[in-house]
C-alpha cells in the first residue's frame, strides 16, 4: 500500500483530523490519565510511550493506508481523544491476523456524550468506503462496560473470550 494521508472527517460535532506534533501534548496527558487508561493496558502511559504510539500511528498511514485520527469537539476545537483502525501484530488466541482492529480512547471530559459511537461509526464508514466490506475486530476488557456498548452500537458482536498480556480479554468481530 502506498503512503496515504489521514482524510479529514467530519460528523454532526467533532472533526477526526490527522495526527501532527502539536497533539503531543494533548495525547500524553490523555494517555497519562489513570482513568483513560485503566481499562487500555491497566496502568497509565508515559510520555515516551506516547511518543511511541504516535510514531506507530504515523506508520500506520504511510505503510498500510489507513491508521487513528485526533478527534476534536468542533463546536470547541478541544483534543477529545483518538480513534482509528490498526494492525497491532497482537500475539493472542484467536488470532487478529488479517483484520483491521477498531480502537478508541477519549478524554475524561468527552466520555458519556456519545463521542466515542460518533467517531467509530464514522471511521468504520470511511473504511468500508475505501476497503470495501470485511471483518473488523475490537478487544475491550470485560469491565470496559462503557466501550463494550460502543461497540455493540457500531455492530460489533462478542466473538471470544481470551487473555491480552495476562488479562481478560472479550474479542468483538464485526
Amino acid at each position: 500500500m502506498q503512503h496515504v494521508a489521514a482524510p479529514t472527517i467530519e460528523t454532526a460535532r467533532l472533526r477526526l483530523r490527522a495526527h501532527g506534533l502539536a497533539d503531543f501534548d494533548s495525547s500524553a496527558a490523555m494517555w497519562g490519565d489513570a482513568d483513560v487508561a485503566r481499562f487500555i493496558g491497566g496502568k497509565p502511559s508515559t510520555r515516551e510511550e506516547t511518543w511511541g504510539r504516535l510514531m506507530r500511528y504515523a506508520g500506520h498511514w504511510t505503510l498500510l493506508g489507513y491508521g487513528y485520527w485526533v478527534v476534536e469537539e468542533k463546536s470547541s476545537g478541544r483534543f477529545a481523544g483518538e480513534v482509528g483502525l490498526a494492525d497491532m501484530k497482537r500475539e493472542m488466541t484467536p488470532s487478529l491476523d488479517g483484520m483491521p482492529e477498531a480502537g478508541w480512547a477519549l478524554e475524561t471530559w468527552a466520555h458519556g456524550k456519545g463521542f466515542a459511537t460518533e467517531a467509530v461509526k464514522a471511521v468504520l464508514a470511511w473504511g468500508e468506503g475505501r476497503f470495501g466490506v470485511g471483518t473488523t475486530s475490537c478487544i475491550i476488557a470485560p469491565e470496559n462496560v462503557a466501550s463494550i456498548r460502543v461497540a455493540e452500537k457500531c455492530g460489533y458482536r462478542e466473538f471470544a473470550r481470551t487473555t491480552y498480556k495476562g488479562a481478560p480479554t472479550i474479542q468483538f468481530r464485526r
